[in-house]
């Protein structure tokens, strides 16, 4: 049996799911690097003065309503693209049930996102839940949307997610989590624009960082 993949529908250009990928990678790193903070802080093994509370509560609120507004586009467009491309290959029904828990959660997690100490259990079981989904969601769906999806409908596709976003908070994650190559790749693409606005934008996003997590 060959290991080349399915030819696409009519052979018209597959779709690029890079953008995709590196928004969830995104999501579960930040969404660990939170976890382990609040937990250290949690745990009296790091300080956390007014400053750093604030700049945590701020990244926090910003991550909470991106994770919200990426599961609300694919709930919206996402699932009735794949429902209309594939049909019965794919059950939605497992990954739906997990958009329904993060929403609480998310809710839970903005409540409390002013004291460092009380996010560390919630931000814990986001990391988690979120790990678990997004590893299952690729797993089952971008064969499918390889498979059936057109590259037309899914550029269409996230448009309407990036409708809504905040590329001043979005961005600068991206080029932070998106590999060497998948950066090059993004930037020839986007072209100088994408260049220009991550020069205005990165040394902002790493004074929030060196605030959040210590980090370089």
């Amino acid at each position: 049996m060959s290991d080349a993949p399915a030819p696409h529908p009519a052979n018209l250009p597959a779709p690029n799911l890079l953008g995709f990928r590196i928004t969830h990678r995104a999501m579960r790193a930040d969404s660990r690097r939170l976890a382990d903070a609040t937990g250290e802080i949690a745990a009296g093994r790091q300080p956390c003065g007014p400053e750093r509370a604030a700049a945590i509560k701020n990244y926090v609120v910003k991550l909470c309503q991106g994770i919200h507004h990426h599961h609300k586009a694919e709930d919206d467009h996402l699932w009735p693209l794949l429902v209309r491309s594939a049909g019965a290959e794919v059950d939605l029904s497992e990954l739906s049930e997990d958009h329904s828990e993060l929403d609480p959660l998310l809710a839970e997690i903005q409540s409390v996102a002013g004291d460092p100490a009380e996010l560390a259990k919630p931000m814990r079981r986001l990391a988690d839940l979120l790990d678990e989904h997004i590893a299952e969601e690729e797993r089952q769906l971008f064969p499918v949307i390889m498979r059936h999806v057109t590259a037309k409908d899914w550029e269409e596709l996230e448009k309407h997610v990036r409708k809504g976003g905040d590329p001043r908070f979005e961005l600068p994650r991206i080029e932070r989590h998106a590999r060497p190559e998948e950066l090059a790749e993004l930037r020839k693409l986007a072209g100088p624009v994408l260049v220009v606005m991550l020069a205005l934008l990165r040394p902002g996003h790493r004074r929030r960082e060196r605030l959040v997590f210590g980090a370089a």
